[in-house]
């Protein structure tokens, strides 16, 4: 049969602390240790060449071709001449694309030049098979 609930203040349960809310967080603390421990570590390997500095900071006096990312506009430069944007540099480029993939090939960008410009390039020498061959980098 169902009984009547004792009173509160009646026995040996009025003398016990109520636990639930103290198990309530332990458990969310043990979830939250157990989602955070096993996250791996992504990273993206890069092999550097082994040379000394004064050797990557020169650029061989061979036969070059330089293509300028400058920060602002104009934002590209071929040989020194200048372009404001992609859709007058493209084409400049595709009519010097054999003469890039018989020369040695030179970036030099300026630190300030955004992810996109420096992408669109690269796909674009990726796309007809020019290789860079040396990117300017300035030193600290």
């Amino acid at each position: 049969m169902i009984g009547r609930p004792e009173p509160a203040n009646s026995g040996w349960r009025s003398l016990t602390p109520d636990i639930t809310p103290l198990l309530d967080i332990i458990f969310i603390v043990l979830v939250f240790l157990l989602l955070t421990a096993n996250i791996p570590l992504q990273s993206l390997e890069v092999d550097l060449p082994e040379t000394d500095s004064a050797a990557l900071s020169s650029v061989q006096d061979t036969k070059s071709i330089t293509i300028n990312l400058m920060a602002g506009s104009p934002a590209w430069a071929l040989q020194g001449e200048q372009y404001e944007d992609w859709e007058q540099f493209k084409p400049v480029l595709q009519a010097q694309a054999e003469s890039l993939k018989e020369t040695d090939l030179i970036l030099a960008s300026d630190k300030e030049v955004t992810v996109d410009n420096m992408l669109k390039l690269l796909a674009f020498l990726q796309e007809h098979h020019i290789s860079a061959t040396q990117i300017l980098m300035e030193d600290d």
